[in-house]
């Protein structure tokens, strides 16, 4: 298989791009004192090298991270770690963006989910989860500010 990736303007241009989007993320997450600061650029990153509108994919993002967020403080604060209840967990985050119609959110919401009630954290779930929504978030502003301000190659909607 060859590599059609190659070193054009284009691509030098692209990962520009991207780094600003990250380290710009990364200053202001760290600049916040955000303890799981990473995903802000993690984030940013997602969101600037989407091949779709980069304004489609930060509503999935975000829409997914605040439900994920919301549904893993509660189950993390109410119910003892388990396969079960993670499970349960993950169907129900699957089920509620359907009903609310959160088209592209789930994938989102679940690993938002995940990351709440599967890792063991020093700090309650709802600062865990606050915590994570808002390092999200940031990466998400960060990366739109970027693609409005220096926008890419054309992408699909």
């Amino acid at each position: 298989m060859a590599n059609t990736y190659k070193l054009t303007l284009e691509t030098l241009m692209d990962a520009a791009r991207t780094t600003v989007a990250a380290v710009v993320s990364l200053l202001l997450a760290r600049i916040l004192k955000l303890p799981e600061f990473y995903w802000a650029p993690i984030s940013a990153i997602v969101i600037i090298q989407s091949t779709i509108n980069p304004r489609t994919v930060a509503w999935q993002r975000f829409a997914g991270t605040a439900l994920g967020a919301a549904l893993g403080a509660l189950v993390a604060t109410f119910f003892s770690s388990s396969a079960l209840v993670y499970g349960v967990a993950l169907l129900l985050c699957g089920v509620l963006c359907a009903i609310l119609r959160l088209d592209g959110a789930y994938r989102f919401a679940a690993i938002t989910l995940s990351i709440i009630v599967l890792i063991a954290h020093q700090r309650p779930a709802w600062i865990v989860a606050s915590h994570r929504f808002v390092e999200v978030s940031l990466g998400i502003a960060v990366a739109l500010a970027i693609a409005q301000l220096w926008p890419g190659s054309d992408v699909t909607s």
